[in-house]
């Protein structure tokens, strides 16, 4: 039984949806209850399954961005985080608590869903919906009991009326499932059960749109890796509720291990009309949203009505899109001479600046040590901020620079340099102190060089390369600055197929066997990732294969933090590496430490950050407007919330 942040679970208002490209609108009615009747027709079985998909923006794109990325070691707290950051970063600056855990969006949002898909299977199948469609809801079922088993616990399978079924009435009680039931009953039936009946291609002309079978295979083969890790339990995390770390159906982790091998095999072998892009590059450029590469995505668009967001002002709030503003530092406030000659524009490159999350040195110097093969650091980053000013409409466009030179428009502001360069001057006051200096940033100079500089251990939490996969692409930006205080009106990609491939290549160091080892589905990503046709960062197109030399560059032996710093490549900043951290038991050996400069202008010594990453960590708490909420005695509520909060 289950009771939801003091509401009743009755389903959800119906609101109007885009879904896949451009011409495909659902005009849907907007109803305020869903009842099991209305499941059974075709109408409310197709205005059930909008909701859902729709639900997905209301978890994708804002706080609960920070929860999967903040305190890992891709991201730490920037100069203007408060404390929804740094409360997760877990270094001394917050303190996580069920109250300020940003895993609150989650629970938040997918027990109203879950019901709903679960009378859309109750009632659907009753009133002869074919089971194709009915396998849509099953999916996002179990995609949402998934994202709660990883990040809570055990968790409730009954909301009031019985194990997974359809609740119509209010309950304030509540019981928690232990973490095999959750899996065991909900998760693995009912993707096994996607994975059989959805159809090759989404209902829509957008790859991504709606559910599919390689989706499911995607969600099946990494829930039976992460069962698997939960079984194994190398480093003796505790679970909650307290259970056994046995199998109800008999079977142990290397059994998970090698059916997450096969299932993510069976997804690269029989894709559908899914597959890689040939470049990197093409994966997250904005122009080529909604690519084959993408399985799965909370849409969102550039009409107001169907994006239920104004295109022009922004508050941070669901349903938008915000969360590459997190990343985004103030680069606005960077001079050339006496004017700010990088501008605040709706381009991927800018966006809105929030600056409350900055990438550590070690994800620019470590993760992505090499620059120059590997495409993944300029198609993930924005290493040079360039000159605006003519979308700015000035009438004497070009700027005195660094060294007192003139740089035009699109010409080189500010350069993070890719490797450290001892000759790297950066201003100091009379009395040797670091101070912010011509570039009002703070930033170096080189010699015969018109831009500033900073070298990647100068890397702070005020100036930092900002994350150019999640920034805005807009279609009416034209030539000026556009709307860059609007919310993103880009897709939020949740699902790739790229990682079939990383899925196996981990299940094969676990022991998994077949016909192609984890070095060889890690090296068909590396290999696209040594392609290039664009310089991003360059500006400029850029013709090379360096695909040989990346594949040679791959070690011998493929280890478990390999894997993780493969993921970190191909995936950096798009809300997995928690997750990954998490299920691996890596969370504390790879990201309890880090460095990072302060928060100053200028600032451009490394301090190294430890973090305390107790076991207890490993689940969110659950959030305290659920605990209250709960009508049960002090002492069952209590149990009711994991250990250490």
């Amino acid at each position: 039984m289950k009771k939801y942040k003091n509401t009743v679970i009755v389903g959800l208002t119906l609101i109007t949806l885009f879904l896949g490209s451009c011409s495909d609108l659902l005009d849907e009615k907007p109803r305020s209850l869903f009842t099991p009747e209305y499941f059974k027709t075709e109408e409310g079985l197709e205005g059930g399954l909008v909701s859902l998909y729709n639900n997905l923006r209301y978890i994708y794109g804002l706080y609960y961005y920070v929860a999967c990325e903040q305190g890992t070691d891709e991201y730490t707290w920037a100069q203007s985080a408060d404390n929804n950051n740094n409360d997760n970063d877990l270094s001394g600056v917050g303190n996580l608590t069920p109250s300020s855990c940003r895993s609150d969006v989650l629970w938040n949002n997918v027990w109203t869903n879950i019901n709903t898909a679960s009378g859309i299977i109750e009632n659907g199948m009753e009133g002869g919906i074919s089971e194709s469609l009915i396998s849509e809801a099953r999916f996002a079922r179990a995609f949402d009991y998934f994202l709660l088993v990883q990040t809570f616990g055990g968790v409730p399978l009954d909301l009031g009326a019985g194990e997974l079924k359809y609740n119509i009435s209010a309950t304030t009680i509540s019981v928690r499932n232990t973490v095999p039931e959750v899996y065991t009953k909900a998760i693995f039936p009912d993707l096994k059960t996607a994975v059989e009946n959805l159809p090759d291609h989404g209902r829509y002309d957008a790859a991504g749109s709606t559910a599919t079978k390689t989706l499911a295979r995607l969600y099946l083969a990494k829930a039976y890796l992460t069962y698997g890790w939960w079984l194994q339990n190398p480093n003796n995390i505790p679970t909650y509720p307290d259970c056994p770390r046995t199998d109800p159906d008999g079977h142990n982790a290397a059994w998970y291990f090698q059916e997450a091998y096969n299932m993510a095999l069976a997804g690269i072998n029989d894709p559908g009309p899914f597959g890689l892009q040939q470049y990197y590059y093409d994966v997250n450029l904005g122009s080529n949203d909604r690519n084959n590469e993408i399985l799965l995505y909370a849409d969102h668009v550039e009409n107001e009505q169907y994006n239920q967001a104004s295109l022009s002002y922004s508050n941070g709030t669901a349903p938008e899109n915000c969360a590459g503003w997190f990343v985004t530092w103030n680069y606005t406030v960077i001079k050339s001479g006496d004017v700010s000659s990088v501008q605040r524009a709706a381009t991927q490159a800018l966006g809105r600046p929030w600056t409350r999350m900055a990438p550590t040195i070690e994800a620019i110097t470590g993760t992505f040590a090499d620059k120059v093969n590997d495409s993944r650091y300029d198609g993930t980053f924005v290493s040079v901020y360039r000159s605006n000013t003519d979308r700015a409409g000035l009438a004497n466009p070009v700027v005195t620079n660094a060294n007192g030179m003139q740089v035009a428009p699109g010409g080189a502001i500010l350069t993070f340099l890719n490797d450290e360069n001892p000759n790297v001057v950066y201003p100091l006051s009379s009395d040797g102190q670091p101070i912010a200096g011509a570039s009002a940033i703070g930033a170096g100079t080189l010699p015969d060089r018109s831009d500033y500089v900073i070298n990647p251990s100068g890397i702070s939490r005020v100036v930092y390369p900002g994350l150019w996969k999640l920034g805005p692409y807009r279609t009416d930006t034209g030539s000026g600055l556009g709307q860059p205080n609007g919310a993103s009106t880009r897709p939020w990609n949740i699902a790739k197929f790229s990682e079939l491939y990383l899925i196996a290549a981990e299940a094969g160091v676990q022991g998994a066997t077949g016909a192609q080892s984890a070095r060889d589905l890690v090296n068909v990503l590396r290999a696209r990732a040594g392609k290039w046709r664009w310089d991003n960062n360059g500006n400029a197109a850029k013709t090379a294969d360096n695909s040989a030399a990346m594949v040679a560059a791959t070690p011998a032996a493929i280890t478990i933090n390999y894997i993780l710093a493969e993921r970190s490549r191909e995936f950096f900043g798009e809300g997995y590496r928690w997750y990954d951290l998490v299920r691996t038991q890596k969370w504390a050996d790879i990201a309890g430490s880090y460095s990072i400069c302060g928060v100053a202008y200028g600032a451009h010594e490394p301090t190294i950050y430890e973090r305390t990453i107790d076991a207890h960590y490993y689940l969110r708490p659950i959030p305290q407007t659920q605990i209250d909420g709960l009508t049960m005695d002090d002492a069952t509520k209590k149990a009711y919330q994991n250990p250490g909060y």
